[in-house]
């Protein structure tokens, strides 16, 4: 006589939702932590020149701005502050530079001077045909 009753052993399985959930959590967790290296400069080799100095310099055309939006130009003060009294007095400084190469205009501006200020004298060298056009800064002072 055959008491045992005839069970089928189960097969072992390995459940996967788990493992996958488990795989992802720690993949999360290690892109989050990993630190990427990040280059901060590159390694470039700048090429050399061996040309002589200028003899000459440009002319220039300073204009200056004060605190007030007073404009000053190659330091004869103007009495008008709008735009095309500016590009006149600009016109009549780049006819007395003479001739050659189109003078450079040099932006001076005070620090409290507003940008509208410092718009004007660039849209006054635009009406003006001045193309070539800078600003003159001041370093820091050390502390």
């Amino acid at each position: 006589m055959q008491f045992r009753s005839r069970q089928r052993r189960e097969e072992p399985e390995i459940n996967l939702i788990p493992l996958i959930d488990v795989l992802l959590v720690i993949l999360i967790f290690l892109m989050i932590t990993t630190t990427y290296s990040r280059y901060t400069e590159l390694q470039i080799q700048l090429p050399t020149a061996d040309a002589e100095r200028a003899q000459q310099r440009p002319r220039e055309i300073v204009v200056s701005v004060s605190a007030r939006g007073v404009y000053s130009v190659n330091k004869q003060v103007l009495e008008q502050k709008d735009v095309t009294s500016l590009a006149d007095q600009l016109r009549a400084a780049s006819g007395d530079a003479g001739s050659g190469q189109p003078p450079v205009v040099i932006v001076n501006a005070d620090a409290q001077a507003s940008h509208q200020a410092v718009i004007n004298v660039m849209e006054a060298a635009r009406l003006a045909g001045l193309s070539r056009l800078t600003f003159a800064t001041q370093s820091a002072q050390p502390r």
